[in-house]
């Protein structure tokens, strides 16, 4: 099972629930400016609760509150709106990634998935076989992960599971999904932790040399 794949499955199904509360385009037909930028915000929040708001759909309802401030209600309803079909989009967007995450998984995993979502995910001590990369982690997050190692400095593990697909260990993307070795012997995690621990300086988009030396060992 994922972790993440869980959290998102969950966060798509908490945005089934905001989305139907906000009112949509179609729906509104000539309302208030004012009730197109609650709509509009209402479905920014349901984009960012999965994780995939994007990056003007805040300015453009500042912009379109600052225009209802002003008195101009045509432009204030233009903007919302505007805002309103950003929301949307980024909420199918991510929709979309989901499916195609949910397609790159094991039969197991998506039975896994599809418990987590009934309420039936097993508990937090269990241990992933694999990970999917999401915004914002780092090798050295995900390892200290409960599920994955519960422990930082093990990440040089996960560097060289998957160095066919990982060639900076500084640097990973959303969407790859990272083989975690949980047979790893001792001596192996005591030379991940040794490596993580004696690494040197680094610097992001450059592979360091302690790296490779690691990783031919």
């Amino acid at each position: 099972m994922r972790t993440t794949a869980r959290l998102t499955l969950i966060a798509f199904l908490s945005l089934g629930l905001m989305a139907g509360c906000a009112t949509t385009e179609e729906d509104s037909g000539m309302g208030s400016a004012e009730q197109a930028i609650a709509d509009a915000k209402a479905a920014n929040a349901a984009a960012k609760s999965v994780g995939n708001e994007w990056r003007d759909t805040g300015k453009l309802i500042k912009k379109a509150e600052k225009a209802l401030a002003a008195g101009d209600e045509a432009k204030a309803k233009k903007l919302a709106e505007s805002a309103m079909r950003q929301a949307k989009n980024a909420q199918e967007q991510a929709r979309s990634e989901e499916r195609r995450l949910r397609d790159r998984l094991s039969a197991a995993d998506n039975a896994a998935l599809s418990a987590a979502a009934s309420g039936n995910a097993a508990g937090a001590g269990d241990r992933v076989s694999s990970y999917s990369v999401v915004r914002g982690d780092h090798l050295w997050g995900i390892s200290g992960k409960d599920q994955v190692y519960g422990d930082s400095y093990q990440w040089p593990l996960i560097y060289k599971a998957n160095r066919s697909q990982i060639k900076d260990a500084d640097l990973i993307y959303p969407g790859q999904v990272l083989d975690i070795d949980q047979n790893a012997s001792d001596a192996e995690i005591n030379a991940a932790i040794r490596h993580a621990k004696t690494r040197g300086a680094w610097s992001l988009g450059e592979v360091e040399q302690s790296d490779l030396d690691y990783l031919n060992q």
